[in-house]
């Protein structure tokens, strides 16, 4: 799809479908014209409600006083992550409302997609290493281990970056900025020396990517809830504020399946039609639809984030206070009756020595 970096251009440039319309008894103009309408809008509003969203997130972890927890570590890189790719979306905006003129330059081709590929390889590393954390905080609480260890946790997430920046180097090689004849524009497209290249990334995307890392997320969660319901996590010091956090991480995973998992159906679907095992041209043209509409439904997650933090993290909310000082020089009920206690005992003193 032409949106998204890591395969190949499932539309054309024009906005249209790039296989021969007389050969298909079904005319999908209409839909494409539906969505070229509406792809710049709706990416410029992800794009905006991300950046300051996921900024604001970034802002509490960065400048709270209490030092980062592991979770925080790996939240903070989530967020991180999201920002990064919502921050990619205004190219696209704009250059899908210019019927796919490219006008910024064939690094900026290259990096702002090799960005938009990462995001997802690292958002789905970190989703896996806070439920593995979670797991080890409510589940295995007695064992130590150096997972749970900030210092630790942070050599991990470098090493997340560097395997995504790894994993997107095909795209770096092969996006380029080249003239379209059929529409006649400059445009950023995704050029695979061979189609098998896409078929080995959707493959990526659905192992590497999602398979796996499911696999661990279900069997951490499955643990963590069952932990939850027994009442074991309670017993434990400082239980209320991971039990808090585990509830965070939780609304995270499920918005993070709920948002990406047609994605990676698409994309199965993709590589069963690369070796036809699905049939002709009709269903060629619902999965090209389908695959524009699974990329932003996928996007979206990157938005949908920092409200969950803000609706489910009660203490990350108690920490945004304290970080934008909405709780500055606002005394508490119990500071008032301590100040006026010490009032009136100065004032009776003062009293007693007048007497």
């Amino acid at each position: 799809m032409l949106l998204n970096a890591s395969d190949l251009p499932g539309p054309g440039v024009d906005g249209g479908p790039h296989w021969d319309l007389d050969e298909c008894s079904f005319n999908a103009t209409v839909a494409w014209l539906w969505l070229s309408a509406l792809q710049p809008a709706y990416l410029a509003l992800v794009s905006v409600v991300g950046v300051v969203g996921n900024g604001l997130v970034l802002c509490v972890f960065l400048l709270q006083r209490k030092p980062c927890t592991v979770a925080d570590i790996y939240l903070g890189n989530l967020a991180a992550a999201d920002l990064v790719m919502v921050s990619c979306l205004p190219f696209w905006a704009v250059t899908i409302a210019r019927r796919y003129l490219w006008l910024f330059g064939q690094v900026m081709c290259k990096l702002v997609n090799a960005a938009i590929s990462m995001n997802y390889l690292c958002s789905v590393m970190f989703l896996v290493l806070v439920s593995v954390d979670r797991y080890l905080a409510l589940v295995k609480p007695m064992s130590p281990n150096r997972l749970r260890r900030a210092a630790w946790a942070k050599r991990i997430c470098l090493a997340v970056w560097l395997q995504g920046l790894l994993l997107s180097v095909p795209v770096l090689l092969f996006r380029s900025v080249q003239f379209v004849e059929d529409a006649g524009v400059e445009a950023c497209v995704l050029n695979y020396p061979h189609p098998a290249w896409s078929v080995q990334r959707n493959l990526t995307v659905n192992v590497l990517g999602f398979a796996l890392p499911v696999l661990v997320v279900s069997y951490c969660s499955w643990h963590i809830v069952g932990a939850l319901r027994e009442g074991r996590a309670w017993r434990l010091p400082g239980a209320r504020a991971e039990t808090r956090s585990t509830h965070l991480v939780l609304g995270v995973l499920a918005v993070f399946l709920l948002c990406w998992t047609p994605h990676q159906v698409v994309c199965f679907l993709d590589t069963l039609d690369y070796f036809q095992v699905t049939p002709g041209c009709l269903w060629g043209e619902v999965l090209d639809v389908s695959r524009q509409l699974s990329t932003y439904l996928a996007y979206s997650n990157s938005s949908l984030n920092p409200f969950l933090f803000v609706i489910m993290g009660k203490h990350f909310r108690r920490r945004a206070r304290e970080v934008f000082g909405f709780t500055k020089n606002r005394p508490s009920w119990r500071d008032v009756n301590s100040l006026t206690v010490s009032w009136t005992a100065g004032k009776r003193i003062n009293e007693t020595r007048c007497i």
